[in-house]
């Protein structure tokens, strides 16, 4: 009886400690950040689909990504990028910390995650201080097979190969861990 008491006396205040819990406010702030940055790429994506194809979608990931990314950083006070170990475009190939951030999320998700789920942070000290990183994965949507995926219809891999010589981003199927958005800013 008293062992019994004191598992639930022990249970209760640590879930009394866990329960108040609370994300980081650069973790907060990260998601929305990658929330805002998704939002409006992928309206770009799903126009430029609409109007020209996946042939003007790789146009809008080839030219606006980055622009939206920048503007995002802009407004956020963080630096918003992607990375990917199978990438597109050269610029867009993950550090060390990163590459074993990705891992990270393959483990996870080969143990049953959902690719769409997994996010991590932490802070780090660097040459120039404290910085906060946060990565969010990316999962490959059915959609996103037409420029990514095994079969690649002739004219998209023309454009892929015109404006990515080194593409390594193909070969993906659905629910896939594509990549991962990055976000770095100096710690609060």
């Amino acid at each position: 009886m008293r062992i019994c008491f004191l598992f639930l006396l022990v249970f209760s205040l640590s879930f009394a400690l866990f329960a108040d819990f609370e994300e980081p406010s650069e973790a907060v702030r990260a998601k929305q950040a990658v929330a805002d940055f998704s939002k409006a790429l992928k309206s770009e994506l799903v126009a430029a689909m609409q109007s020209g194809g996946a042939t003007e979608a790789i146009e809008v990931c080839h030219l606006r990504a980055a622009v939206i990314a920048e503007e995002v950083s802009s407004t956020t006070g963080m630096k918003l990028s992607r990375v990917s170990g199978r990438n597109r475009n050269p610029s867009n190939a993950p550090n060390d910390w990163q590459t074993a951030v990705l891992q990270d999320f393959e483990v996870r998700k080969r143990a049953g995650e959902e690719a769409g789920s997994l996010t991590w942070y932490e802070r780090a000290e660097t040459a120039s201080g404290t910085e906060f990183r946060f990565m969010k994965a990316i999962p490959t949507g059915g959609i996103c097979l037409q420029c990514h995926g095994t079969e690649i219809a002739e004219p998209v891999a023309l454009k892929l190969a015109e404006l990515y010589p080194e593409d390594k981003a193909t070969g993906f199927r659905a629910g896939d861990l594509r990549g991962a958005f990055v976000v770095t800013a100096p710690a609060d």
